[in-house]
């Protein structure tokens, strides 16, 4: 729901917290959630040394609003999955978001939230499929750091970031 914007945004800015760049990380250099090459590619150049330090929330809010709110079509789905799906989204790209909600809501994952998907995420009971969507992503969570140990150590933070999501969807659901 496009209401539920400003609040998701708010939650994920506070999840991704600032600047880092951890070399087990595969995103790289990162600020605010934004990796250096997804900023390069929004802004059709390459990003400057010390820009990426530079980014606000204020600088980045269009940036996830095109890029994951819209692709996502969250303005057309229930409060409390739209930011769900978001978050993920974010954190592990569109596609994979997408697959999980259709699994979530019951249609075939495809990974392309069309009008079936939307039309299947407004029938469901919003707090059933945010819980579905959220074991998913912890099954999701666990089986990426058992193939990849370098990844474990993200482990924890990933499934707490999963519940404290859940938390929130479902209160704004």
């Amino acid at each position: 729901m496009i209401e539920n914007w400003n609040a998701s945004f708010e939650h994920v800015i506070k999840s991704e917290g600032g600047y880092v760049n951890d070399p087990a990380d595969p995103g790289g250099e990162t600020n605010l959630g934004v990796t250096k090459a997804a900023w390069a590619e929004y802004l059709g150049r390459a990003v400057e040394h010390g820009e990426m330090h530079e980014l606000t929330k204020e600088i980045v809010e269009p940036f996830y609003k095109a890029n994951y709110w819209d692709k996502c079509q969250c303005d057309s789905l229930p409060a409390g999955l739209d930011y769900a799906v978001f978050d993920f989204a974010v954190n592990a790209g569109i596609k994979r978001s997408a697959k999980f909600l259709q699994q979530a809501v019951g249609v075939p994952s495809d990974g392309a939230i069309g009008h079936g998907t939307v039309a299947a995420a407004q029938e469901v009971n919003p707090q059933e499929a945010i819980a579905a969507f959220s074991q998913a992503k912890k099954d999701f969570y666990n089986g990426l750091a058992e193939k990849n140990p370098s990844q474990h150590k993200f482990l924890h933070g990933w499934l707490s970031r999963v519940d404290q999501v859940e938390q929130t969807a479902t209160a704004m659901a």
